[in-house]
């Protein structure tokens, strides 16, 4: 269907920066076309800027902040440049000035607005863009690898006038990131030359690395348009993970090839006019230089040399999760993970299984693509569910329109134009959304809710400094509404609302999981179940490569019940029914 991915495609230009949606294999791919383009004779630096970052595991190295050689790989040298460090350091240089002169509930606000995604992102950039200004480093290597690549949120915002001036130190308008670039007026010139490269087809190529599903296809597809729209338009996408045949007779595997293949064939019309190239589903880690290389020669191990000793993790399923809910009288509970992971399934699931319990449930989500208004035909149908959808750019488009109202009158063109990309930041949709749901709830209090999709808890944080913040200062202009003033409140009282962590047994899914249930203690609230989904571990395949990634899933299995989480459920990687009632039943029987 496409054509094998090979480094003939992208080594005409210096820089290749890798971006996608976390899983979908940037750091396997950046490193195996390292590793190929070494072996084409040519000496590479391989940069690490992703906050989950796994780059020393793949080549089994320990990295630092600065350019090292890898042993095993002569012309290969790389560094891990983290993101999480740089922000800590970045949040100081910004507020460290203004502790002791202003009032504390200013300076949490301050502290809040640069904690979050955009904060790491904008000092991500800061580091890699001292590699890139460094004419010494550049000249020294043929190619440089960037694992992970800025959005083009971030680099709009690094676009405008305003975001240079003094305007970022003396003004707010709410709950949202204005703030990330205020320490950055020293570094415009670097940061133009750096732009500049970025939007130059002869000196960079974009990478785009997608799995082949739904939510990473319409990810790439956001991040290719955001891009292009600044000017990096020498794109291509690498879809990874690409089942090439299937065994008939085995139920999962047969079910996951045609599901990847209906994703690609209805792949946003966009994608089709960027060069894609395919990546295969392997059955071993992508750790190590011998499988790095094997893997962009689309190597598959026989299944003779796969070592499985069989399944010995056991874990209850989500009728389980289910039952813990009915019993303990839950009345709010959220799915929360990363995209991609099942969180819509998960909380239709959910639903669906505590309505079979005799309670009334209201069923929230922000999927469009999840029409569970039919999912109860004829004599499935139950008055004991309700369902609303609430629509993300509808609610996004409101809440803008809200804040610009509320301060157009007092900025200048400039400052209002910094403002509207500011909004465009995903804590304004968590933000927007929140409000949103909050409303739902405050008119459902007699019934369970389930919410899919609830906000990170740098999010609720913000909410709550935006509250703070009012109440010290009358300028503010950021008003919470009564609302979501009240569910805060219930978010933490775990007897009244539970939180599902929603993940894949992968590296990715489960670092980025961890981190949110970090996030969220901070605004101290607990998860109370992970649920591992879509997990091959827990199937019976015989698929010899689906087997060998079932294996590989058990260490992630592993670190989730024994470091993450007390209650973990599984569900299997499951076919799909033939109705959407019957697939969402067959996780809860």
């Amino acid at each position: 269907m496409f054509q094998s991915f090979d480094t003939q495609y992208v080594s005409q230009t210096k820089f290749l920066f890798f971006t996608g949606k976390g899983g979908v294999g940037k750091t396997s791919t950046a490193c195996a076309t390292a590793v190929a383009l070494i072996d084409e004779g040519k000496k590479v630096l391989l940069v690490s800027t992703d906050p989950a970052s796994n780059l020393q595991d793949v080549l089994e190295v320990g990295l630092r902040n600065m350019p090292s050689p890898i042993a095993d790989v002569p012309n290969l040298d790389a560094c891990n440049l983290d993101p999480e460090e740089a922000a800590i350091a970045y949040r100081e240089r910004v507020i460290g000035p203004f502790r002791g002169k202003l009032p504390d509930a200013v300076v949490a606000t301050m502290e809040e607005q640069l904690s979050g995604a955009c904060t790491v992102e904008i000092a991500a950039f800061d580091e890699f863009t001292n590699l890139l200004s460094d004419f010494s480093i550049v000249e020294t290597y043929d190619h440089i690898i960037f694992d992970t690549a800025p959005t083009g949120h971030t680099l709009r915002l690094l676009q405008l006038p305003t975001a240079w001036s003094g305007f970022l130190e003396e003004s707010t308008h709410g709950a949202s990131c204005l703030g990330p670039l205020a320490g950055l007026s020293e570094k415009k010139e670097i940061y133009s030359i750096t732009m500049a490269a970025l939007s130059d087809p002869s000196r960079t190529t974009l990478i785009l690395v997608a799995r082949p599903d739904e939510s990473s296809l319409l990810e790439a597809s956001r991040a290719s348009k955001e891009l292009k729209e600044i000017g990096i338009s020498n794109q291509v996408m690498v879809i990874n993970g690409f089942m090439q045949s299937y065994v008939q007779e085995d139920e999962v595997s047969s079910s996951f090839f045609n599901r990847q293949r209906n994703a690609v064939q209805q792949m946003p019309n966009d994608l089709k006019q960027v060069a894609t190239f395919s990546l295969p589903f392997v059955s071993y880690s992508l750790t190590g230089v011998k499988s790095l290389r094997y893997f962009l020669k689309q190597y598959t191990l026989p299944e003779s040399q796969l070592e499985n000793e069989g399944q010995t993790i056991t874990l209850p399923g989500l009728n389980k999760v289910i039952e813990d809910f009915s019993k303990n009288n839950t009345r709010v509970i959220f799915t929360m993970g990363k995209g991609g992971v099942g969180k819509t399934t998960m909380a239709s699931a959910i639903a669906i299984g505590l309505v079979q319990k005799g309670h009334k449930v209201h069923l929230t989500t922000t999927d469009p693509a999840a029409h569970l208004d039919y999912v109860f035909q004829d004599s499935q149908r139950s008055d004991r569910l309700t369902i609303s959808r609430i629509n993300p750019k509808e609610e996004v488009e409101a809440y803008k329109k809200e804040v610009l109202s509320s301060v157009s009158k007092e900025l200048d063109d400039e400052a209002i134009a910094y403002i509207q990309e500011d909004l465009n930041s995903p804590c304004t949709e968590e933000i927007a959304v929140f409000r949103a749901f909050a409303d739902v709830v405050a008119r459902s209090m007699d019934e369970i809710i389930v919410i899919d999709t609830a906000p990170t808890g740098h999010t609720l944080l913000l909410l709550d400094a935006a509250q703070s913040y009012h109440k010290e200062l009358a300028r503010s202009t950021g008003e919470v509404p009564e609302n979501v003033k009240m569910l805060l409140p219930r978010l933490r009282n775990h007897k009244e609302t539970g939180v599902v962590i929603v993940t894949l047994a992968e590296a990715t899914p489960v670092l980025e999981a961890s981190r949110l249930q970090d996030d969220l203690k901070r605004a101290g609230i607990v998860p109370k179940w992970w649920v591992i989904n879509q997990s091959l571990y827990a199937t019976k395949t015989t698929d010899p490569v689906l087997k060998g990634r079932a294996q590989a899933e058990e260490v992630w299995i592993q670190r989730v019940t024994h470091e993450l989480s007390d209650q973990c459920a599984i569900i299997p990687l499951i076919s799909e029914g033939n109705t959407k009632f019957e697939q969402l039943q067959k996780f809860i029987d």
